[in-house]
């Protein structure tokens, strides 16, 4: 199904949704010119009560990665910027009100998470030990469309909730800080084209759903068509679908990708482009089920930041998914290899 053009933004900017992304705080961060484009507070992190490990996505990666970072003297804490947190009044500039009253309820936030025994514990829990670490990873993922504006390039070390559409979650997704990002990109800054490129293993139908009518954004998904979530209506609107099947090898994934994303570019001109790069295309990633290896994601996000930066479109890379202790280290090593090869710069401010 081809999206509908859409008239000065249609009904996508009313004036209470554009009153709120102009009254939101989360532009405002302590991104001074001492601070590198990468995004992160350790706030990020999800733990409550041991639950977390009953899921098989690392609660813990986002702090690992900057450790790691750190630890190989790369990155400087006192350097990385801390987003503000999403409001309510945020989250309202996409999500519907119903669902997000709809959170409050524990069996639904159990179910979003996939861990049963969630829906036992009393709200107050679910907020201060989930709700506050993804709100927090969206104000990064919308802070880092204005960084990479003004920067070239920005990584928010979080986010890349792609199964979350304005009016429901899934996939261990509670807000779609994706079409937060774009959205807020739109009104606030000098852009009128936005692409998504989602490398996660599994199909990114929360923001397919959210841009279904919005031939102003451009959605590249490359995923595993034999798992989850299979949502066969939201891949109606994803304008380059490249579906590949389990077992799919590092050489054959990096040939495919390539191909697909010169067709994409020669297709559509953003202004700016939102990168989710799961880590779950790993080999041996029990969900994602391909066999991508360590030096294939790092060859990966090589790629995409090539094709971004010799174009001059600014891009925001999201860690998106990731189901292995492994992942961290090889997206700390990503994030080496993109400095090592001047893609990006983590000691200085370009």
């Amino acid at each position: 199904m081809a999206k509908q053009a859409s008239s000065s933004g249609g009904a996508l900017y009313d004036a209470q949704r554009l009153a709120r992304i102009k009254a939101s705080k989360l532009y405002v961060s302590n991104a001074s010119p001492g601070k590198v484009p990468v995004i992160y507070s350790a706030v990020y992190n999800i733990a409550f009560l041991g639950l977390e490990k009953l899921h098989p996505f690392d609660s813990s990666k986002w702090g690992r990665v900057c450790e790691l970072l750190i630890q190989k003297g790369e990155l400087e804490s006192r350097r990385i910027m801390e987003p503000g947190e999403a409001t309510k009044e945020d989250l309202l500039v996409v999500h519907t009100p119903e669902y997000l009253e709809s959170l409050k309820r524990s069996y639904v936030a159990a179910s979003i998470l996939e861990v049963p025994p969630v829906a036992l514990l009393p709200y107050c829990i679910i907020r201060s030990k989930v709700l506050v670490p993804f709100r927090k990873q969206v104000g990064g993922s919308v802070l880092a469309g204005k960084v990479a504006y003004e920067r070239g390039w920005a990584i928010n070390v979080g986010g890349g909730f792609h199964h979350c559409c304005g009016y429901r979650g899934g996939g261990f997704c509670v807000y779609a800080d994706i079409t937060l990002c774009i959205h807020f990109a739109f009104a606030n800054l000098n852009i009128s084209r936005a692409m998504i490129v989602d490398l996660d293993a599994h199909q990114g139908n929360g923001h397919e759903r959210d841009f279904a009518d919005d031939d102003r954004v451009f959605i590249f998904d490359m995923y595993n068509r034999d798992i989850y979530p299979l949502d066969y209506e939201a891949k109606r609107w994803i304008d380059r679908r490249v579906e590949i099947s389990s077992g799919t090898r590092t050489d054959s994934y990096l040939t495919r990708l390539k191909q697909e994303l010169e067709g994409a570019f020669q297709a559509f001109a953003p202004d700016l482009l939102v990168y989710n790069a799961g880590t779950d295309i790993l080999e041996g990633d029990p969900l994602g089920r391909l066999e991508v290896s360590p030096e294939g994601v790092k060859e990966r996000d090589e790629i995409v930041f090539s094709f971004a930066r010799q174009r001059n479109i600014p891009i925001v890379m999201l860690t998106s998914g990731g189901y292995m202790r492994s992942s961290a280290g090889v997206i700390a090593e990503s994030i080496s290899n993109l400095h090592s090869k001047k893609l990006i710069d983590l000691a200085g401010v370009n």
